[in-house]
């Protein structure tokens, strides 16, 4: 073997600093179209704060931003995609609290893990869920409800959007701090859930704000309780959980932007302040706060630190509850 030369050594540790191929610096991005896997169909809550972003970013940005929707498996179709493709900002997904939280909590041989497989981006918008029963429910209130399940001993249902929904999970804590017993019928979405409420085919919900707020207009649907900490601006005079004697109750149904592991902490930021941006901006904010989000992006350590007490608040709500996936 011969001697390295004198240049050859001294070339060797900017070798060892040089980008690895392929990669790119965090100015230059993005480079191509960029996609958002959305892992539901079209029109839910995790689509419209998809297209609200990706519709601004382009504008901003220079590079088409397209979403996609991919559902499947409540975001394992999506995420398995995601966590595979490389972290070079051009591959995100939006997902709920089901999918960034609640599936960690209820299934224990997720396909995915959602702190590991991920980079955190942004928390981008939460909504609250709101307690609703039909128009000729005698409950008047939130303790004139507890009172008629109490009489009801156990004769008593509620719909959801599907099993490890936020609103199963929002319900069944409030089984667990009332000492109610209410039977869970599951629907394949929060308007089939809503709609046979109305039919009084069940007797009460936990439903997103945007789902119910035009059935609360309506007449259709009666709003008892809002699961937000203040009192909500869609709903004027409808009380909060405290307000209705409910300490610890405030639980909001979310959408929070990830990106593929490994991703490089300058584009992270490039990419977190780009999707911020968009989401503040004056034409985006407020025509999502109008249907009933709380536009919050975050930065991608506050997001990852609320994700992270967020499954181990519902990995706790299902162990007291015995709540399966099956």
């Amino acid at each position: 073997m011969t001697r390295p030369t004198r240049r050859a050594v001294l070339a060797a540790p900017a070798l060892l600093l040089a980008p690895a191929a392929g990669a790119q610096p965090a100015e230059a991005w993005p480079t191509r179209p960029v996609s958002v896997l959305v892992p539901f169909v079209a029109g839910g809550p995790s689509d419209i704060v998809a297209r609200a972003a990706a519709n601004r970013m382009a504008q901003t940005l220079g590079q088409p931003v397209v979403a996609e929707n991919r559902p499947g498996a409540n975001g394992e179709v999506a995420a398995r995609v995601v966590m595979r493709a490389a972290p070079d900002g051009h591959t995100l997904m939006i997902g709920s609290i089901g999918v960034w939280a609640i599936n960690a909590a209820l299934r224990p041989n997720l396909g995915y893990d959602p702190l590991r497989d991920f980079t955190p981006l942004v928390l981008a918008a939460t909504t609250p869920n709101v307690l609703v029963v039909n128009d000729k429910h005698p409950a008047r209130d939130t303790a004139g409800l507890v009172a008629w399940l109490r009489e009801r001993g156990g004769r008593a249902s509620y719909s959801t959007s599907g099993v490890g929904s936020s609103d199963q999970m929002t319900t069944e804590l409030f089984k667990l701090r009332t000492g109610t017993e209410i039977t869970h019928v599951p629907y394949t979405g929060g308007a089939a859930a809503a709609t046979d409420l109305i039919a009084g085919n069940v007797d009460l919900s936990f439903q997103n704000l945007g789902t119910v707020a035009g059935h609360i207009a309506g007449g259709r649907l009666r709003a008892l309780m809002v699961t937000s900490e203040r009192p909500h601006p869609v709903l004027p005079g409808v009380p909060t959980s405290k307000e209705s004697g409910l300490e610890d109750f405030v639980v909001t149904s979310w959408q929070a932007f990830m990106a593929p592991a490994g991703m490089a902490t300058p584009l992270r930021d490039r990419l977190a302040g780009a999707l911020r941006d968009a989401l503040l901006h004056p034409e985006t904010r407020p025509r999502l706060e109008a249907i009933g989000f709380d536009v919050v992006p975050t930065t991608p350590d506050d997001y990852h630190r609320f994700q992270r007490a967020e499954i181990e608040r519902w990995r706790d709500v299902v162990r007291r509850a015995s709540i399966t996936a099956g």
